[in-house]
């Protein structure tokens, strides 16, 4: 089992396949957001064995997420590779949802037990407006999709900005439970140089989100855990599971037992620092090999902080996007 310096288990993995999307969402919405030359990406072999060589030193959890990874050719090959590890107990995606109607049951026979869908809003033309070229109806049948696929759990994630969606909350907690999915909502990370809005004035509260939710539905905090940093609450008589996810309000910097591989093959060690290790470098330089891999993972271990260290002042700290960085 991989451990940190400060004793914690690492046993999630979250690998970005690509800094593309069909349409943007609420982490990346500047104007002037560019992208990897393809060169400098790491092909879906490098992302196999970077996979392979984590499992091997007891990774249970692997999430593929982007960007949006669903656009990736050929990318259910890269599903089946992984799925098939030995070791691996949960295979799982973060996508846009756009192209579920058409991958959902090839996805899930891969291996995939749960899935991640982020939908900020169920308002169609606020939907478009904050991702240029979504299409909410899409989302909605790639949704019904997954479902009749039967994937294990379907969640949606929603980041709440206070002044652009904080009114979809109720909309979204009636869809969830109409449809039995589970939620999180998510505070705002502050990556990469957002212009459209001011981070502080936007800024939304977990414990905002619970009152106006409470408002229409009486929330149990709920002893469900996962392992990942969500903290769940349910509505008496339904199995949904509403999380919030609050790395600014309740820090779960203690319980941290995940790291990231971005799309250009950077390890991070934590999501709000830039200490990162050049995988993608150690497997070109070292073809086949394994081993190599697998001593700098261990060796990363020890440069895995404490805690985050996000924004001062609404200055954004952190200057990549989560297109890169992996969601």
């Amino acid at each position: 089992m991989l451990k940190d310096t400060f004793g914690r288990e690492i046993n999630y993995l979250r690998l970005s396949v690509t800094d593309r999307c069909d349409f943007r969402c609420v982490y990346c919405m500047a104007e002037d957001m560019t992208f990897l030359p393809r060169a400098q990406v790491l092909s879906l072999e490098e992302s196999e064995q970077i996979c392979r060589a984590f499992v091997e030193l007891g990774i249970k959890k692997i999430r593929i997420t982007g960007g949006e990874p669903l656009i990736r050719n050929n990318i259910t090959h890269l599903f089946n590779q992984v799925g098939q590890l030995q070791g691996l107990e949960e295979l799982t995606l973060t996508t846009n949802g756009s192209k579920l109607t058409e991958l959902a049951t090839s996805l899930k026979l891969a291996g995939v037990k749960r899935l991640n869908i982020s939908l900020d809003t169920l308002d169609s033309e606020q939907f478009t407006e904050l991702t240029r070229f979504g299409k909410l109806e899409k989302v909605l049948d790639g949704i019904q999709a997954a479902k009749r696929a039967g994937f294990e759990r379907i969640k949606l994630n929603a980041v709440i900005l206070k002044n652009r969606n904080l009114d979809q909350v109720p909309a979204l907690v009636n869809f969830v439970l109409s449809e039995g999915l589970d939620i999180s909502f998510i505070e705002e990370m502050p990556l990469g140089a957002v212009v459209e809005h001011g981070r502080e004035e936007e800024f939304c509260s977990s414990a905002e989100i619970r009152a106006v939710i409470n408002r229409e539905h009486p929330l149990q905090e709920s002893a469900v855990k996962t392992g990942g940093p969500s903290r769940y609450w349910q509505v008496p008589g339904y199995q949904s599971r509403i999380g919030f996810i609050s790395p600014h309000s309740e820090n779960f910097c203690a319980s941290c037992n995940r790291v990231r591989v971005t799309a250009e093959g950077r390890l991070l060690l934590c999501l709000g620092n830039e200490n990162s290790v050049d995988l993608k470098d150690i497997i070109r330089r070292n073809p086949g090999d394994i081993e190599i891999l697998k001593q700098a993972i261990v060796n990363a271990m020890a440069n895995k902080p404490e805690k985050h260290h996000f924004y001062e002042d609404d200055a954004e700290q952190i200057v990549r996007f989560m297109n890169t960085t992996g969601g």
